[in-house]
């Protein structure tokens, strides 16, 4: 499965990705038709909590585009609470 991790404005650190990677192998385990992901992460206000943005995009074949999007105090917390919505809507999908 392909995964592209797309930073804006910023560097992803390598911990970072092995994180992404290790929590969407995770997912695809459990759902093997997803085929693609695309994570975009990027600062909302530098200032503030709350302010890691994550937006993950699954790609699977015969769905549109299922896509979640959070806003968490850090990346890794962000990831985790797009990745259990996505699950749940993956799980809708399976169920139909």
């Amino acid at each position: 499965m392909e995964v592209r991790i797309q930073a804006i404005h910023f560097e992803v650190a390598d911990k970072l990705v092995a994180f992404i990677n290790k929590k969407i192998e995770k997912l695809t385990r459990r759902y093997p038709s997803v085929a693609s992901a695309d994570i975009t992460l990027k600062v909302v206000k530098p200032e503030t909590a709350m302010n890691k943005e994550a937006i993950v995009k699954l790609n699977v074949p015969q769905l549109d585009d299922i896509v979640a999007n959070k806003t968490a105090d850090s990346f890794e917390e962000a990831i985790d609470l797009c990745l259990e919505a996505l699950d749940r809507q993956l799980e809708k999908h399976k169920d139909k």
